[in-house]
């Protein structure tokens, strides 16, 4: 007898309707709490800046637990607490004596604390005051490192964090024990505070409003943003513009450039002096600029795949058809050197070889060694901004901008609230600040992504991550290279930046140049206090370490960019006539750059 046709035992359709049905019930219940646990989480990041209080919870129990099962550190703390009193006993009471002359001081500043080299901390009672807050800064940074049994990281959050504490309470913060703060009151009758008041009601205004006066001063498409050119193709995620030639003739390679997604592209067009694009155009190059769009909601989906596809690929593609050329030389700068990377690498692993050449400018593939960004990488923290993302669709531009701001605090948090709140002075614009202030939001998806698969887990340099379902391999990348590392840089320490020696087997050019992530970049000609280091590796060079580099590399003055525009004339080409523009959209910059 057929099974089908046998019959089934009473209720048993009743019995599985039911079963069936509880089982959705179950798992609707279930969602709907998920939701409500990524609602909470999302409703509590308003209040605690969009750090997981969990996270420090973890950070700060690893420390307290293992101090208190480390009697030799409590007594050597306890030690360390009264030597420093007394020694600060005793310099209080030599620099009050008068006519003593320079009292030696208890302890010195590290070199980037600028707080206190104004001559009027060298006076009673302000030196003691300044020392008496190094020494207590001092003595708990030794408190919070090493504690025997905590881990690196937790280590790493806790001395941040407490170090942010300490910096609030600085004595350069206040009127009455700030001397420069003080004497500027005495001398202007109290008028430095009248501006300060008013600043600080500008600023307040400029919260509410969400715009800056640098965003003012400096317009997209009118004072920034300005190198001629066109918009030659659009999809859903970028714009790619193609900028007129100045020159008569042009290298018979195009350049691509693929910025960071995370900030407008228009950091290489900033003014006319200080644009990138406008030098390589200048200099007989046909360039092409990837345009990302500013996310919403609706594109919560959009994932670190689609930037790639969306983003690169059809980038390259159009390029290619607009140019006619063979090949593309193309640069990465930030996020958008690792999308590069990513990119580069699944071309060499499927046979495509429209990639001439490849230029990363402060951009990691190595994400083990991230610096102070790792604060804010870990499980605890990432699960806490992904229910911020999923509740909103992406992660907003100031969700982002704080965390930037705290790993340098004392510059552009307490050193500006000093400037202009207490002093009173008018706040500095420029056209890198203004770009600073229009930055974009991020996919929840894609962010997502990028944070575990590249921070979290490093795929990347250990060959897990896949592309099309498929693994690649950086190995696999035979283009010549060029890598820009910033000395300052803190959000791609370069270090980490010169690892990609260690993980391409291909000719490697490494540049150092002073400055930051951003200002080190747009560093150019003519612009002071610029300096670099470069030297090439080729395909079967030995390895040398980044110390060992720095300390035998020479140094030479000015901007790098001459240096890496020679580099690039080696891999363009010949020159010819330049192409004839693609199928014009709309005029550069475009209309993806301007979208709040």
């Amino acid at each position: 007898m057929d099974e089908r046709t046998l019959p089934k035992p009473a209720g048993f359709e009743r019995l599985a309707s039911a079963w069936l049905g509880a089982l959705n019930r179950d798992y609707s219940e279930y969602r709907s709490l998920a939701h409500a646990d990524l609602a909470a989480n999302a409703w509590l990041g308003r209040f605690t800046g969009n750090i997981s209080p969990a996270a420090l919870a973890n950070a700060y129990f690893d420390w307290l637990t293992h101090l208190q099962l480390s009697p030799s550190k409590q007594q050597k703390q306890v030690q360390k607490a009264w030597k420093k009193f007394w020694r600060l006993q005793q310099y209080a009471i030599d620099a009050a004596i008068p006519g003593r002359g320079e009292t030696e001081r208890c302890i010195v500043p590290l070199p980037q604390d600028k707080r206190f080299v104004a001559p009027g901390w060298e006076h009673w009672p302000f030196n003691v005051i300044s020392q008496a807050f190094l020494l207590n800064q001092q003595w708990w940074h030794r408190a919070t490192t090493g504690v025997r049994g905590v881990s690196k990281h937790h280590e790493d959050v806790v001395t941040f964090t407490t170090r942010q504490l300490l910096d609030m309470v600085a004595p350069s913060n206040f009127l009455l024990t700030n001397p420069v703060v003080l004497e500027e009151t005495l001398r202007s009758g109290g008028a430095n505070l009248v501006h300060g008041a008013e600043n600080a009601y500008a600023d307040l205004r400029r919260a509410i409003s969400g715009k800056s006066d640098s965003e003012d001063a400096f317009k997209v498409g009118e004072t920034v943003a300005v190198t001629p050119g066109k918009v030659v193709f659009r999809n859903r995620l970028i714009e790619l513009i193609q900028y007129s030639p100045t020159t008569d003739t042009v290298h018979v390679l195009p350049l691509l450039f693929v910025p960071a997604w995370i900030m407008k592209y228009y950091i290489l067009d900033l003014s006319p002096q200080n644009s990138l694009v406008k030098y390589l155009v200048d200099h007989g190059y046909t360039v092409f600029m990837i345009s990302w769009k500013n996310p919403i909601a609706d594109d919560r989906d959009l994932s670190l795949e689609d930037y790639r596809t969306l983003g690169v690929k059809d980038a390259i593609e159009a390029v290619t058809r607009i140019t006619g050329a063979p090949q593309v030389n193309a640069i990465g700068y930030c996020l958008g050197g690792t999308l590069l990377s990513i990119a580069a690498a699944t071309m060499a692993r499927d046979g495509d070889t429209r990639l001439a050449s490849m230029t990363m400018l402060a951009s990691q593939v190595d994400f083990e060694e991230p610096g102070e960004l790792s604060l804010f990488i870990d499980e605890s923290q990432i699960s806490f901004l992904e229910a911020i993302m999923w509740n909103q669709g992406y992660l907003d531009t100031k969700q982002m901008a704080g965390a930037f701001q705290l790993l340098r605090s004392n510059d552009l948090i307490w050193s500006r609230r000093l400037n202009q709140y207490l002093l009173g002075l008018p706040e500095q614009k420029s056209d890198l600040m203004a770009w600073n202030a229009d930055a974009t939001r991020m996919p929840y998806r894609m962010h997502t992504e990028y944070l575990r698969r590249l921070f979290l887990h490093n795929d990347l340099a250990e060959g897990r991550y896949r592309t099309d379902g498929r693994t690649i391999a950086l190995t696999d990348i035979h283009i010549p290279l060029f890598c820009v590392g910033t000395v300052t840089d803190h959000v791609a320490p370069w270090r980490s930046v010169f690892k990609i020696q260690l993980l391409t087997d291909t000719d490697v050019t490494f540049l150092l140049t002073s400055g930051g992530h951003n200002a080190g970049v747009v560093s150019p000609p003519g612009h002071p206090h610029r300096s670099y280091q470069v030297a090439n590796r080729p395909q079967d060079g030995l390895y040398v370490d980044a110390d060992t580099w720095q300390e035998t590399v020479p140094l030479h003055e000015g901007s790098w960019w001459p240096a890496w525009e020679a580099w690039l004339a080696s891999k363009a080409g010949a020159q010819m006539k330049p192409p004839a523009m693609g199928d014009a959209l709309c005029d550069a910059p475009g209309s993806y750059v301007l979208q709040a």
